[in-house]
């Protein structure tokens, strides 16, 4: 095993140890010590194996650190947003680039099930994967019950 590049998400801490997600390869490393890391961050790191058996990680270089911020919004959908949803089927998701930086997804769910589609979002390790690879730090959850939608603002700040 070489040395691995990339942007982790951190999946579990413990004081001893961690474990990290690739946001692009979705490899999983059990580093053998940790670094100060806590759930949720998001590191640029460089990664080589643990000597001397070579079946945990530790981290050789960050060159970024930041935490993604899940904000459950008191806010509904802006107008565009429910326009994009208006004419989608149950179960459609479209995605639209952010003015700047960043992306706007937005979701049809079926009637009475906006809150649970909000929660499971809001509790899934790919949500900040998603937001590392966007380079966000912020990931605002809206809904509307009226309209059956929930949209996913992926911001850059």
């Amino acid at each position: 095993m070489s040395e691995q590049t990339g942007t982790f998400v951190v999946t579990h801490a413990e004081a001893e140890s961690a474990v990290v997600r690739d946001v692009e390869t979705a490899q999983v490393h059990t580093l053998a010590s940790n670094p100060g890391l806590e759930v949720q961050d998001v590191v640029e790191a460089t990664l080589a194996p643990d000597p001397p058996l070579e079946v945990t990680w530790q981290v050789i270089e960050v060159d970024d650190r930041r935490s993604v911020d899940l904000v459950d919004s008191d806010l509904e959908p802006t107008q565009h947003s429910k326009d994009l949803a208006a004419d989608a089927a149950v179960g459609d998701l479209h995605r639209e680039e952010r003015a700047g930086t960043g992306e706007v997804h937005v979701l049809r769910v079926p009637d009475g099930e906006v809150d649970d589609a909000a929660r499971d979002i809001l509790e899934d390790d790919e949500t900040i994967a998603r937001a590392a690879r966007l380079e966000a730090v912020r990931v605002e959850v809206r809904r509307s019950a009226d309209d059956g939608v929930v949209s996913v603002r992926y911001l850059p700040d």
